[in-house]
């Protein structure tokens, strides 16, 4: 699955309303932030190194290049990043062949969108690899195009992933409504100018302006998202 498609419509600013959503994977749609953690702390025990719990709250919800980074110089260990990277992406790949586990309120709510033809992109900091791989769970049906993190310059909390799924389904990236875990993918989105729904994962989070926290996806539906976007809202820069 490519990370683009063309717009197969141009939407005008004058239209209101929803005009399509774009979701988090990992946290927010499949359970793995924690399958993560697990595999980051298996590769390290094997260098040598212990892991803080702390430091969980780092690397959650970041890249790939991030968390391995920040992991490798905070424990000192004797890997480089691209090394690190293919290790923790093959643990986690073998983790979710095992099993993976679906967020609640997932499967009905990527199932309404699909019923309702919403445009929907997954919007990921995970790698092309793993994304194809959680695709056959979350079935690829369900969305018009995924970005993953590998194949932007920047990805989150850089807004370039939204604006660039927001781009690919021809809306505006104000009337697209982001659901999203953590801090990272959460300053993404706003950055991007989306509105955001957010079901915190590790780390707690609070509402605020264009921010709307809910404890679970089953809280979710189309009737919310679009209720999340006003006739009234004008484009980024025009207020």
């Amino acid at each position: 699955m490519t990370s683009t498609v063309p717009a197969t419509t141009t939407r005008t600013a004058e239209e209101s309303g929803l005009q399509a959503v774009l979701l988090d994977m990992d946290g927010t749609l499949v359970d793995t932030e924690g399958f993560w953690w697990d595999v980051e702390r298996e590769v390290f025990a094997a260098l040598g190194h212990t892991l803080k719990e702390s430091w969980r709250q780092v690397v959650v919800g970041g890249p790939m290049s991030r968390s391995a980074g920040f992991l490798i110089e905070a424990t000192g260990a004797d890997i480089g990043l691209e090394e690190l990277s293919v290790l923790l992406n093959q643990g986690f790949e073998a983790r979710i062949e095992e099993h993976l586990p679906l967020m609640p309120g997932a499967t009905r709510l990527l199932a309404e969108l699909h019923a309702h033809d919403v445009p929907t992109a997954l919007v990921s900091a995970s790698h092309r690899r793993v994304i194809d791989r959680v695709l056959t769970a979350l079935g690829a049906h369900h969305f018009h195009l995924t970005v993953a993190g590998d194949e932007v310059p920047r990805t989150k909390p850089h807004p370039d992933p939204y604006l660039l799924a927001a781009t690919g389904l021809g809306a505006d990236p104000t009337r697209c409504a982001v659901v999203e875990d953590t801090a990272t993918g959460v300053a993404a989105a706003e950055a991007a100018g989306c509105q955001v729904v957010v079901v915190p994962s590790v780390a707690p989070l609070h509402p605020g302006p264009g921010r709307t926290v809910v404890k679970s996806l089953e809280e979710v539906d189309l009737r919310f998202l679009r209720s999340l976007i006003t006739p009234h809202r004008r484009l980024r820069g025009t207020e």
